[in-house]
């Protein structure tokens, strides 16, 4: 089954606003894939993940450093925190 969240690739600014439309339309169409369903459980995860983001990185053996981030860095985290907790 296809996930346009997940199967979009973030590369610029305008890439990154069609997946936080995705996103947007995911948590309307899928609640019940969300953990984080409230503005404030959704932001206290981005801020949590954000931290940890390079953890996940590594453990994939992905080549980023989160601390030079680009805007797929970005929506990586927004996907997180999606079911961050």
């Amino acid at each position: 089954m296809k996930d346009p969240v997940s199967d979009l690739k973030v590369s610029n600014r305008k890439t990154f606003a069609q997946f936080i439309q995705l996103l947007h339309k995911d948590f309307l169409n899928n609640p019940e894939s969300w953990q984080n369903k409230t503005l404030p459980d959704f932001l206290d995860a981005v801020s949590a993940y954000t931290e940890d983001i390079q953890g996940y990185y590594d453990n994939r053996n992905l080549n980023i450093n989160a601390d030079s981030p680009d805007w797929s860095t970005f929506a990586d985290i927004f996907r997180g925190a999606k079911i961050y907790e």
